[in-house]
């Protein structure tokens, strides 16, 4: 058999058995895709390939778009202004956080930015196995909150990265300023108009829909704001994002929609991608001298900070759902991965610090969700006690 025809093989088999594995080993999906993709990848079954590298990055992209199907713009603009004060609070405490640590070691820049990296893309996925509880959906609205500041962080870093802190950084920020500029006014024009004409929005994704319209202008919509983001040069994860947070906001008549949306992401694209950057690491790092323990203060730096930093919220879901909430923001593996990778490239980090980088994002996802489970389990139990008495 030819290399292609091993590879389309191998990651096949990865998507069918990866969710029995996790269930016989009472793990999540996604790390066990990471393990098989290093795995499998170490031995030869999986290769660099062009096709296998743009289905990865699309996987990606599409991991975003869902991350953002479940932020309801309208709802996030409900959020009392105590809890949207509190989230400022707690996005400050962890760059001042990741600030501290990395002066305090002499770490490089870089390091400032990666620590107190947000992404909701595993969030979503809670969602998914714990239903719509208050610290999920708190956690959703902070965290795509949150999730932006990343991205716009991580679109000026790239350009600073690649261009300097030049002309180019400058014609980067203004691109990225215009753009968020043109997003509220879009935004604030489409609120008025379906306000105005509500039929609008059921003419273009009708109730009874035998043509799947309703996934056809998803896709559209996907495909315009990333072919914007190319057009000016800014981070497609961005654009993805925001393509995402259109669904919700605009089309809520259509309440499958995200879970349809998702379905076919979690059954597809988004394994590829899980897939793909286990196969990008090379196990043989593993011997590297320190390079798990760094990997390990890096896990646990990045889950104390926002531990520490979540108690801002402890009023409002008690502390049990406080530590849920800090836990599920320490697992930013796809913003992480690429910022890693991006810093990488760019020499801003050696090869050590990529592994450890990598190696982190992997541990973060482990033991995030493990814990997140017991949590879950010792509130459970807490909860049935205290109903029996």
């Amino acid at each position: 058999m030819s290399d292609n025809t091993v590879l389309i093989i191998t990651i096949s088999l990865i998507i069918i058995f990866s969710p029995f594995i996790a269930r016989f080993l009472r793990l999540p999906t996604t790390p066990i895709e990471i393990i098989l993709g290093s795995l499998l990848g170490y031995v030869g079954f999986l290769h660099d390939e062009h096709l296998f590298d743009l289905v990865a990055e699309f996987g990606f992209l599409y991991l975003m778009f869902i991350a953002g199907t479940e932020i309801n713009l309208k709802n996030v603009l409900k959020t009392p202004s105590s809890i949207m004060k509190k989230a400022v609070v707690y996005l400050v405490l962890l760059y001042a956080f990741s600030i501290a640590f990395s002066m305090q070691f002499d770490l490089g820049k870089i390091f400032m930015v990666l620590l107190p990296l947000i992404s909701v893309g595993l969030v979503a996925s809670l969602s998914k196995e714990y239903g719509k509880t208050p610290w999920l959906t708190l956690s959703m609205t902070v965290g795509g909150i949150g999730e932006v500041v990343s991205i716009v962080i991580l679109t000026i870093t790239s350009a600073a990265l690649k261009s300097g802190f030049g002309l180019g950084l400058f014609q980067t920020i203004m691109a990225l300023l215009a753009f968020l500029l043109f997003m509220f006014i879009l935004f604030r024009s489409m609120q008025l108009i379906f306000w105005w004409f509500p039929k609008v929005a059921i003419a273009l994704m009708p109730h009874n829909d035998n043509k799947e319209q309703d996934i056809r202008l998803s896709m559209g919509i996907f495909f315009l704001l990333i072919g914007a983001m190319l057009f000016l040069h800014l981070e497609l994860a961005f654009g993805a994002f925001l393509a995402g947070i259109f669904i919700p906001t605009f089309f809520e008549h259509k309440h499958q929609l995200p879970e349809k949306l998702a379905s076919f992401g979690f059954g597809f694209l988004i394994p590829i991608f899980f897939i793909h950057i286990g196969s990008s690491f090379n196990l043989d790092a593993l011997l590297i001298n320190g390079l798990i323990k760094e990997a390990v203060i890096i896990t646990v730096v990045m889950i104390l900070m926002r531990l520490f930093a979540s108690l801002v919220f402890v009023k409002e879901l008690g502390f049990v759902d406080t530590i849920l909430f800090g836990l599920s923001h320490s697992m930013p593996l796809t913003l992480l991965i690429a910022m890693a990778t991006l810093a990488y490239t760019a020499n801003s980090i050696d090869k050590f610090h990529y592994y450890a980088f990598i190696l982190a994002a992997l541990f973060q996802v482990i033991s995030v969700m493990i814990v997140i489970k017991l949590v879950n389990i010792y509130k459970s139990r807490k909860s049935l006690n205290s109903q029996k008495l």
